[in-house]
């Protein structure tokens, strides 16, 4: 009866051991990993948002330019119209100079002024008219300018516009790959949805949330058969989608774990067994690769309803089952821009 006594308390303290050993060096480069997908998702979100509104931009100046075009145009209309009657005005002088030219000489002596101020009419109108003229290629070397301007913003406007087509269907595709596997983890958990457990997209993940009641009893590891009935299932379909990272994620309530003649400490160690237990039963019996599994515990500090009442607590006390697609190729695209 003692031997029996004494292998049994020989395989805990093996098992301690092995738990303690959980790399966490490895966790963290996952966990560093995560980051670095968020904050270039973050960063490509900013950037997708300035590209919209650089966009409008353009759009604006645009829409000014081509007023000041118009404004152009109506100027250089109205400067040919009044350069028109000027060399009307100074043909119908004209006229009148040369019929005064071939008067009589006496008429013409004896309209001496009158020719003086016909004459020095007609120069008047000839500088008139060239000033006009010259109004009128200024006009239109304006013209010319802001249409080249035009053009440049145009160009400039049509490539931003291609690149927020791209990147609005990298976008799109990302929300794919998360719907679908969503798609399939509801199909495979269907039943235990509502019951229990939830699955949910958030930032391009797939969060399958099992509360304590569906897995554990209170301050307890070891999952029941209806937990293990769920997470069973849930493993076929990360069996089949191999390209995706899962992370395992324990979280407990605020209430002091420290239950006498435990072999764990405080809400950490609970938290972090949770995890390691629901690692376990994924891999036991499937062909999951464990390198794509990472178990973490978040003690009490990410709590869903921070509320301290017995409701908040209870749905704080769970575990996440975090999916992350395969993102690689999308991330190149976006690195070409």
């Amino acid at each position: 009866m003692n031997k029996k006594l004494f292998f049994i308390l020989a395989a805990l303290v093996i098992a301690i051991s092995m738990v303690s050993c959980v790399s966490g060096k490895k966790y963290k480069s996952l966990q560093d990993t995560s980051k670095q997908f968020m904050n270039e998702r973050d960063e490509f979100k900013t950037d997708n948002i300035g590209l919209e509104m650089a966009n409008r931009e353009l759009e604006t100046k645009m829409a000014v330019m081509e007023k000041e075009i118009n404004s152009v145009t109506d100027s250089i209309l109205k400067a040919q119209s009044e350069r028109d009657k000027a060399v009307d005005n100074y043909n119908k002088l004209y006229s009148r100079y040369y019929e005064l030219q071939n008067a009589h000489e006496d008429l013409i002596r004896g309209n001496v002024k009158e020719t003086q101020n016909l004459l020095a009419e007609l120069q008047t109108a000839q500088e008139s008219l060239q000033k006009k003229e010259d109004l009128l290629r200024q006009l239109e070397q304006s013209l010319d300018t802001k249409k080249a301007s035009l053009d440049e913003l145009t160009f400039e406007l049509e490539k931003r516009n291609a690149k927020l087509v791209e990147l609005q269907k990298i976008l799109d595709a990302q929300k794919k790959i998360a719907a679908d596997l969503k798609n399939k983890v509801s199909d495979a958990l269907l039943g235990f949805e509502n019951n229990g457990l939830t699955i949910t997209n958030k930032n391009g993940k797939v969060y399958v949330s099992l509360e304590e009641k569906l897995l554990f009893k209170t301050a307890s590891w070891d999952i029941d058969a209806n937990g293990k009935s769920a997470l069973k299932k849930l493993a076929g379909v990360l069996e089949k989608n191999p390209d995706i990272q899962i992370t395992i994620e324990g979280h407990t309530d605020n209430v002091p774990y420290n239950p006498s003649g435990s072999q764990l400490k405080d809400n950490w160690d609970l938290s972090v067994k949770r995890a390691t237990t629901v690692v376990r039963v994924l891999l036991e019996g499937s062909n999951i690769d464990p390198k794509r599994l990472t178990a973490a515990g978040h003690s009490e500090y990410m709590p869903v309803d921070s509320r301290n009442t017995s409701d908040a607590r209870q749905k704080n006390r769970r575990t996440d089952v975090v999916l992350t697609p395969d993102l690689t190729e999308l991330y190149k695209l976006i690195d070409k821009y």
